[in-house]
């Protein structure tokens, strides 16, 4: 069958490991990608027809600075063809579930998979704010050893509370880690997890996780209910002294709370991997030395990145095949489509 009759997979942004897999897929489907450089234009380049005849679409997180958002004005010029978007990402926040639901399109996300990277990297940060390192290893680059005057002395992880707030697969993951460490695990979440689900971990309300954890974790989506959870009213319900980690999403966190709480000393410090408004960052957190900051890498590892695009194009690849895809956003189970 020639090209003219296959049904069209739109790429959305760049795949960088498992191009060979990607391009496997022409013997299903013609594959296209989008000329257009921004919003305007890729909004434009739908309506002038070019995807029609696409089912189904993978898209990064990064591919937002070509498309925008994809929000009720995108959904509703994307071609009536489309029925599936594969979003290579745990978090999808960036994607308006309820405007595709209405357009009749699924969405699925890669669960599972970036569990054990981000929980690797949010332990690292643990460790390092807990520890306090960050101050002495800005100090030993700039040739003053410890630092002049030494910084305070760091806090143990052994005998720590750790509260985590979402216990999803990245928070049990979490969990499991933080145990090697000697922590004490607290949890709050939607609902309370089964025993085996919870690992051991104790279920508490969201105020005990702020007031009697020595950590507190972010680990949740972000969406309307969790944009700004924690602001400054619950910073002055937490500990004295406490430390906050989010490898979330940053609008999960009010920044500048977070800056008032450090800079009047109410918490110890932070480790972040994610911003309100990446790539910018809160110049209240970049001048303070006890935050430790990252650059979103919380799946920056090889092999994470590899599998989240394998399994991604598996989505695809199946969307096109038996129409329906792997997986699907926990707001669209069991919805009729």
């Amino acid at each position: 069958m020639g090209s003219v009759g296959k049904p069209k997979a739109l790429l959305l942004g760049e795949i960088d490991h498992q191009k060979k897999t990607w391009e496997a897929l022409s013997s299903i489907a013609e594959l296209v990608a989008p000329k257009a450089t921004n919003r305007a234009e890729f909004i434009a380049e739908c309506k002038s027809g070019a995807f029609d005849g696409t089912v189904a679409a993978y898209r990064t997180f990064n591919s937002v600075a070509v498309t925008g958002m994809v929000d009720e004005e995108l959904v509703s010029v994307l071609p009536a063809s489309l029925k599936f978007i594969a979003h290579n990402g745990a978090g999808y926040d960036q994607v308006d579930v309820a405007a595709c639901t209405a357009r009749g399109i699924r969405v699925a996300n890669v669960p599972a998979l970036v569990d054990d990277a981000t929980a690797d990297a949010n332990m690292f940060l643990i460790l390092g704010a807990l520890r306090g390192f960050n101050v002495s290893m800005q100090a030993l680059r700039a040739g003053q050893w410890r630092g002049s005057p030494v910084p305070p002395l760091g806090h143990d992880p052994e005998g720590k509370v750790l509260g985590i707030l979402g216990m999803g697969g990245i928070g049990r993951n979490l969990k499991k880690k933080a145990d090697a460490f000697g922590m004490k695990v607290i949890y709050h979440n939607r609902r309370k997890l089964s025993e085996e689900l919870a690992g051991g971990a104790e279920y508490v309300s969201f105020d005990e996780l702020l007031s009697a954890s020595d950590v507190v974790s972010l680990n949740l989506p972000l969406n309307k209910n969790t944009r700004h959870i924690i602001s400054d009213a619950e910073f002055a319900k937490m500990k004295k002294g406490a430390v906050l980690v989010n490898t979330a999403r940053g609008a999960v966190v009010d920044e500048a709370a977070l800056v008032r709480a450090l800079d009047e000393g109410r918490i110890w410090s932070a480790g972040l991997d994610v911003y309100e408004e990446e790539p910018k960052i809160h110049p209240g957190l970049v001048a303070n030395p006890h935050v430790m900051l990252l650059p979103h890498m919380g799946t920056w590892t090889f092999e994470t990145q590899s599998a989240m695009e394998e399994w991604t194009i598996g989505n695809v690849r199946a969307a096109i095949e038996s129409g329906k895809m792997n997986c699907i956003v926990p707001e669209q189970e069991g919805v009729e489509f």
